[in-house]
């Protein structure tokens, strides 16, 4: 088995070179590691390794697993990258550095409140639905203007758009398009790209890529 120093290379390089064909600083690149299911002490190999930005996919496990990595590694950031329940907003304010998956006006006056309430502002990321999938979660295309404008009234940092391509098609299109709609919208920031496919979101404008097997192998 790998050790999580020499996977942590091996992603390095891929992000590397995507970088060196797109014609980009590494520096533009955030790389999150994604730990969801991995026991805390894959992520403390990848942080003594040199990750710095993990994410997780839900409130929950991030509670159970995370107060005592951070206490112990204060430089470390934490992202959320899954979905999120309005009711959930306080806790996610109180745990994470940045969130990656506003979808709805309900959740963005919940999120408002809760950081009003923590005094402090978090960046949010708008999941974008780019597949127009029924059972995937994120914001249909249609929709996006007027979510911006709420989450903009309602004084939320916004970081940029997130996407998650369907399964088992080409992403290219996806990337391509979130890119599109986050200059429209005048944001900044991509996250787009995991595992599989992060070179090609790299080479498309991805500033955010969310890797988690190529890291940590297997389910935890």
């Amino acid at each position: 088995m790998e050790s999580a120093a020499t996977l942590l290379a091996e992603v390095e390089d891929r992000i590397a070179h995507a970088c060196r064909v797109s014609e980009r600083e590494r520096s533009e690149v955030t790389l999150i590691a994604v730990s969801k299911t991995h026991p805390p002490e894959a992520v403390e190999s990848l942080i003594e390794a040199g990750c710095r930005v993990f994410g997780e996919n839900r409130v929950q496990e991030a509670q159970a697993k995370w107060p005592e990595l951070r206490e112990r590694y204060p430089g470390v950031q934490l992202h959320l990258v899954g979905q999120l329940q309005s009711n959930k907003a306080d806790e996610a304010v109180a745990l994470f550095d940045a969130i990656h998956s506003l979808d709805r006006p309900s959740l963005a006056q919940a999120l408002a409140r809760a950081m009003q309430k923590a005094g402090k502002a978090i960046p949010c990321f708008v999941q974008v639905n780019v597949g127009n999938e029924e059972q995937k979660g994120g914001c249909a295309i249609a929709e996006l203007p007027g979510l911006l404008a709420e989450a903009r009234t309602l004084e939320i940092p916004l970081a940029g758009l997130m996407c998650v391509p369907p399964l088992g098609i080409e992403p290219t299109p996806f990337f391509a398009f979130l890119d599109k709609l986050a200059r429209d919208n005048g944001l900044e920031g991509r996250s787009m790209g995991m595992s599989g496919d992060f070179e090609t979101a790299i080479v498309l404008g991805a500033t955010h890529v969310r890797v988690g097997t190529a890291l940590f192998g297997g389910r935890g």
